[in-house]
C-alpha cells in the first residue's frame, strides 16, 4: 500500500488532546484498512483457499510437534532408561514436581524451576531465589521445552554425511589421542562458546595441562567485547559491570536495550518497574537509540539517533558536566541538568553494540556523577577473557596448522563474519568434530558430527551473570543418546565412560574439601545454586578522560541486532517464538529492514518493498518495514534469519550474517540501499483483533496524577441483575506502568495451555491462536512517537457479550466469576468471537494440534484439554491451577493465600506487571490494586464489568523538555 505521508501527518496534526494509533495503515485510512476493520472474520474465503501448500503444513506440524519415534522416558536422575512399573517415593501421579536447574545463552545462567510430570518436563518457571531470575522468566526460557522435544534435533552421530555411531567415534578418537601425545597436542584446537561453567574451564584447562601446545578459541555471535574492552580504556583493567536500577532516580541509556537483551535483564527490569510505581519516588528515564527498543519504549522522553553518532553525543554530554557551560542543544542541557541534580541517584548505560570508547565514555559520565560503587558496581569476569581471537584461529586453519579441531555448541560457519572464510578453512582441518543440537551449517562441513543433549537432559554448572554458580541438573534422560560437552571433553581427555553427573560432582567436590559434600550437594539442587559463589565487588579507579569520537560521515548506517523472538538463530527452529509477534514491528516469521517514515518517504518504499542492502562487496536482499521513531539515517536488521537447515527454520527471513564485519559487528556504515520490483508478504499482528471503542489504553503523567489525585473508575449502571459469588472472587489487574512488552507472558500461556502455532500463512489471514496478546500503540508525532503496551487476555466479563449469544450454552458462567468454555458444547458458530468487544477468543480452523499421538503427551501439559478442530479457544485464568490449589484446600482445610494461585503469565512476568487473586479477600494485592487511583476497565463503557482491569500508564517526564 502506497503511504501518503503529507495526510499522515496533517492527520497527527490535526489531533485535539491525545490520539493512540497502532499501524501507519489505519492512519492512512484507505479503504483496504477500512475494509479490514469491517468484516469480523477475515477468513471469509472458504478453508482451502489458503496458501498454505500441503508439503509446508506437514514440515510445519512435523517440525513443531510431531514427537513420533520417541522412546519411553525416565525420571531426570536416571543414568538410564527403566520402564515405570511403580511409583518411586515422593512422587504422586498426576500431581507435578518441581526440580532447579538454569539455562544458559551468551555464557550466563538463569536459574529457573522446570515442571515435571512423571519425569516428563513440560514447562518452565522462573526461580525465585536466583539473583537473575527473582521468580521470572523470558520468552527463550519459556520456548525452551518445544526446543526438548523438537524431533528435527540431531538423533544420530554421523561421519562425512553417513550414520555412524559413538563408538565409531571414539575409535577416531583413539587415533587421534595418540597424533596429539606425539605432538603434545600441536595442531589440536578447542573453539565452543562464551562460557562461565566452573566444570567446563576445567577440563579444559586438564586438556591444555595434557596438550601444552593446544589453544582455546571462543566464538560467540552476540559479541560483548567491547563492553570488556571499554572497562580496560576507562580503569585499565576488564571489567563488567553491574547496574543498580533499583537506587537509580535518573537513567540515561545510549543505545542500549537493558530492559531486554542483557544477561541480567530479567533483575533489570524488575527494578526499574518496581522504581516506576507512582505511589512511590518515580524514577526517569532517557533513551538516545538508533533503533525503536522496549527499553526506548518505557523511557520518559526518547531521541532516535544514528548509532554511529550516540558516541559524539555522549562526547559532549560529558564536556557539558565537566566545564558547567550550558550546551546549544536543549534537549541535552535538559539531560545534563536532570544527571546533575541527582549524583549518586543517577545511570548511564551504554549498549554492548557501541565500541569501546563510547563504553568508556559511560564509564567516566558514571564517574563524574558520583555513580561508581552507587548506581554501577564492576566484578572480574569469569572466566577470564579469551587471550588469543576467533580470528587467529582461521587464520591457523587457513595456514593448515589445524589439525583437529572441536567445536563445541558453536556454528560458526553460518554466525562468522563473511570476509573470515570460516568455511573455506574448515575444510582445510583433516580432523573436525562438531556437537551440536542440529546437524546445522557447521555439522555440515565436519568429518564428524555428534548429537548433543539438551540442558533439560544433561548435568552441567555454570555462572549467572553477577557469578553466581548454579548445577544444572537433567529432567529426563537423552531423547537421541546426546552427550554433553563435558563428557565429549572427557573423551578428549581419555576417559570416554565419566559421565557428566560424575565431572560436575568432582568440580564442586574440589571447591568444598573437607565438608559434608553429600548435604552440599542436595542443598545446591534443592535451591538451584551455589551459595556464596557471587564474584566479590572490584572498585576501580578511572585513568582520565577519554576523547569523544569524531564525527561520523553522513549517510545510511546499518544497525545489527539480535532478533527478540529467535536471539542470534539458535532458536530459529522453536516455531513458538518464529510465531511469537515481535514486540514492536508485530512481525512473525520473518526479519525486515526497519527503516524510519522519513527514510521510507526519501526513497518511495512501503512495507513490503524487497531492497538491496549493499556494504562494501556484500548485499543481501530484504523486505522493508516502516517503524515508528528509527532514527532517519538508521536501517535496521535482526540476525538469526535465513537458515537453510531445519524444517520450521528454512527458507524464513533474510541472512544479516553476511553483511556483518569481523572487526565492526553491529555497526556498519556507508549502507547502500537499492529498490528492486519485488515485494514479498509480511505476516503481521499489529492490525489484528482491533476493538472498536475509546479508551483502549489510559496514560497520564505523574504531574497530573499529583495535581488531580486519581483517574476516573466508576462503573456505569448496569441492566443485568447482581451476582454474588460467596466463595472465591477470581479477578485480575494489569499494570501498564510496569508491562515492558517483553512477550514472555505469552509464550508462557502457549506452553501452559497447548495452544498451537498455524504457520506464517494462517497468521496472514489472522488465524494465529495465541489466547494473549500485546498490543502495541503509538501516541505523538510518526517520526518521533511514545510507545505503549497493553496485554490483553480474556476479560472474564461478569456481564459477558459472548454468553448471551451462544446458541449450545458453551461459554458459560462459573460459580466464581471464571468466564469458561465447555469445548463438547462448541459447534463452531463463532457469534460469541463477533459479540466480543475485546477480540480475545480464537477459533481453530484447522487440526493444527495432534491430539491423537500418545507421545505428544511428553511436551504437553496433561491438565490442560488439547483442543480439536472447530471450537472456540481463549484464556481461562489457568483454571487448573486454580482447581489444584482448590484441591489442597479442601484436603488440608486451610483457605487459599494471596499469591498461592498464580496464573502462567503472572508467574513468567519479570516487571510484576499481571496481579491474579481473589476479590473476596480485602486483604488481597489484586483488591488493593483495582482500589487504586489508576484503575480502570478496558472499555469499561460498555458495562461489560470485566474481571481484568489495568492500571493506567504514567510517564515522569521533564518539565523543561514537556513545555518545549
Amino acid at each position: 500500500m502506497t503511504m501518503s505521508w503529507d495526510a499522515i501527518r496533517n492527520r497527527l496534526s490535526d489531533v485535539q488532546g491525545a490520539r493512540y494509533w497502532q499501524s501507519l495503515e489505519e492512519l492512512c485510512d484507505e479503504p483496504g484498512f477500512q475494509e479490514l476493520v469491517a468484516r469480523e472474520f477475515p477468513a471469509h474465503a472458504a478453508f482451502w483457499e489458503s496458501p498454505l501448500t500441503r508439503r509446508r503444513f506437514l514440515q510445519l506440524m512435523g517440525a513443531s510437534l510431531a514427537l513420533a519415534g520417541l522412546t519411553a522416558c525416565s525420571l531426570r536422575t536416571a543414568e538410564k532408561l527403566v520402564p515405570y512399573v511403580r511409583d518411586p517415593e515422593g512422587v504422586t501421579p498426576g500431581k507435578p514436581q518441581f526440580f532447579a536447574s538454569a539455562m544458559v545463552r551468551d555464557g550466563h545462567a538463569t536459574g529457573l524451576l522446570f515442571e515435571s510430570h512423571l519425569g516428563r518436563p513440560t514447562k518452565i518457571e522462573g526461580n525465585p531465589d536466583h539473583p537473575m531470575s527473582l521468580g521470572a522468566t523470558d520468552a527463550f526460557m519459556q520456548a525452551a521445552v518445544l526446543d526438548l522435544w523438537d524431533p528435527d534435533r540431531s538423533q544420530t552421530v554421523v561421519t562425512r554425511g553417513r550414520v555412524s555411531t559413538w563408538e565409531a567415534f571414539e575409535s577416531e578418537l583413539l587415533r587421534q589421542r595418540q597424533q596429539w601425545q606425539a605432538a603434545q597436542g600441536s595442531g589440536l584446537r578447542l573453539l565452543t562458546e562464551e562460557t562461565t561453567s566452573p566444570t567446563l574451564v576445567r577440563q579444559v584447562e586438564a586438556l591444555l595441562r595434557q596438550y601444552p601446545r593446544a589453544r582455546w578459541y571462543r566464538h560467540d555471535p552476540v559479541d560483548r567485547s567491547a563492553l570488556l574492552a571499554g572497562a580496560e580504556e576507562a580503569f585499565g583493567q576488564a571489567l563488567v559491570p553491574h547496574y543498580r536500577f533499583d537506587r537509580a532516580d535518573v537513567v540515561l541509556t545510549l543505545d542500549s536495550d537493558v530492559l531486554a537483551d542483557e544477561p541480567a535483564s530479567l533483575r533489570y527490569a524488575r527494578e526499574f518497574a518496581a522504581r516506576r510505581r507512582p505511589e512511590g519516588p518515580m524514577n526517569r528515564l532517557y533513551a538516545v537509540e538508533a533503533a525503536a527498543t522496549l527499553t526506548g519504549a518505557m523511557a520518559d522522553h526518547r531521541r532516535p539517533m544514528r548509532s554511529l553518532d550516540v558516541g559524539v553525543w555522549a562526547g559532549k554530554l560529558l564536556a557539558r558536566l565537566q566545564d558547567g557551560l550550558p550546551a546549544a542543544d536543549p534537549w541535552l542541557e535538559a539531560v545534563a541538568r536532570d544527571l546533575l541534580a541527582h549524583p549518586g541517584r543517577s545511570l548511564v548505560v551504554v549498549g554492548y553494540s557501541q565500541p569501546a570508547l563510547v563504553h568508556a565514555i559511560g564509564h567516566a559520565l558514571n564517574a563524574r556523577l558520583g555513580n561508581l560503587g552507587q548506581t554501577v558496581t564492576f566484578t572480574a569476569p569469569a572466566p577470564p577473557p579469551a587471550t588469543a581471537p576467533f580470528a587467529d584461529l582461521v587464520a591457523e586453519m587457513h595456514r593448515g596448522e589445524v589439525q583437529s579441531l572441536f567445536i563445541l555448541g558453536a556454528n560458526p560457519v553460518w554466525t562468522a563474519a563473511p570476509e573470515l572464510a570460516f568455511d573455506a578453512a574448515l575444510r582445510r582441518v583433516p580432523f573436525s568434530a562438531h556437537l551440536g543440537l542440529y546437524q546445522d551449517e557447521t555439522s555440515a562441513l565436519c568429518t564428524w558430527h555428534l548429537p548433543e543433549a539438551h540442558f533439560l537432559e544433561a548435568w552441567s554448572d555454570a555462572r549467572a551473570y553477577d557469578g553466581t554458580a548454579s548445577i544444572l541438573q537433567p529432567g529426563i534422560a537423552p531423547l537421541y543418546e546426546g552427550r554433553s560437552t563435558h563428557e565429549v571433553l572427557a573423551m578428549a581427555l581419555g576417559s570416554p565412560t565419566r559421565s557428566g553427573l560424575e565431572l560436575v560432582r568432582e568440580t564442586w567436590r574440589g571447591a568444598h574439601p573437607g565438608t559434608d559434600f553429600e548435604a552440599f550437594w542436595t542443598g545446591a539442587l534443592e535451591k538451584g545454586l551455589v551459595p556464596g559463589t557471587s564474584l566479590p565487588p572490584v572498585v576501580p579507579t578511572p585513568r582520565g578522560t577519554p576523547v569523544a569520537p569524531p564525527q561520523a560521515p553522513a549517510g545510511l548506517e546499518l544497525v545489527l541486532r539480535p532478533d527478540p523472538t529467535i536471539w542470534d538463530g539458535r532458536f530459529a527452529n522453536n516455531a513458538w517464538l518464529q510465531e511469537l509477534p515481535k514486540p514492536l514491528s508485530k512481525l512473525t516469521w520473518d526479519n525486515a529492514a526497519l527503516m524510519s517514515p522519513v527514510a521510507a518517504e526519501r526513497l518511495g518504499l512501503s512495507n513490503g518493498d524487497v531492497v538491496e542492502l549493499r556494504v562494501g562487496e556484500r548485499s543481501i536482499t530484504a523486505p522493508v518495514w516502516i517503524a515508528p521513531g528509527q532514527a532517519d539515517d538508521s536501517v535496521v536488521l535482526t540476525l538469526g534469519y535465513g537458515r537453510k537447515v531445519g524444517r520450521v527454520a528454512h527458507g524464513q527471513g533474510s541472512n544479516a550474517y553476511v553483511l556483518r564485519s569481523a572487526g565492526a559487528p553491529w555497526i556498519q556504515p556507508g549502507l547502500v540501499l537499492r529498490k528492486t520490483d519485488r515485494t514479498y508478504p509480511l505476516a503481521t499482528t499489529q492490525r489484528h483483533h482491533r476493538m472498536a471503542g475509546e479508551p483502549l489504553v489510559q496514560v497520564s503523567t505523574l504531574q497530573a496524577i499529583a495535581a488531580t489525585g486519581s483517574m476516573p473508575t466508576e462503573a456505569p449502571p448496569s441492566l443485568y441483575p447482581e451476582v454474588a459469588y460467596p466463595g472465591h472472587k477470581w479477578a485480575m489487574a494489569i499494570d501498564l506502568n510496569a508491562c515492558t512488552g517483553c512477550s514472555a507472558c505469552v509464550v508462557a500461556c502457549q506452553a501452559e495451555n497447548n495452544i498451537p502455532v498455524v504457520g506464517k500463512e494462517q497468521v496472514m489471514r489472522e488465524r494465529e491462536m495465541h489466547w494473549l496478546r500485546i498490543d502495541r500503540y503509538y501516541e505523538g508525532p510518526l517520526d518521533a512517537p511514545r510507545t505503549y503496551f497493553q496485554p490483553v487476555p480474556c476479560m472474564h466479563c461478569e456481564n459477558a457479550p459472548c454468553e448471551v449469544v451462544c446458541p449450545t450454552a458453551a461459554t458459560v458462567h462459573d460459580d466464581e466469576g471464571l468466564n469458561a468454555m465447555v469445548y463438547n458444547r462448541c459447534v463452531g458458530t463463532r457469534y460469541c468471537s463477533n459479540n466480543c468487544p475485546y477480540k480475545v477468543r480464537r477459533f481453530n480452523f484447522f487440526q493444527f494440534s495432534d491430539w491423537t499421538t500418545e507421545s505428544l503427551k511428553g511436551m504437553r501439559n496433561p491438565e490442560v484439554t488439547v483442543r480439536s478442530r472447530g471450537v472456540m479457544e481463549k484464556c481461562t485464568y489457568c483454571v487448573q491451577r486454580i482447581q489444584a490449589a482448590k484441591g489442597d484446600e479442601a484436603a488440608t482445610g486451610r483457605p487459599i493465600r494471596d499469591g498461592e494461585v498464580r496464573t502462567a503469565c503472572q508467574a513468567a512476568c519479570p516487571t510484576r506487571a499481571i496481579v491474579f487473586g481473589d476479590l473476596n479477600d480485602p486483604a488481597s494485592e489484586v483488591a488493593a490494586l483495582k482500589a487504586g487511583p489508576r484503575h480502570y476497565a478496558l472499555l469499561g463503557d460498555l458495562d461489560t464489568r470485566p474481571r481484568t482491569t489495568y492500571l493506567s500508564r504514567v510517564r515522569n517526564p521533564n518539565p523543561a523538555l514537556e513545555e518545549a
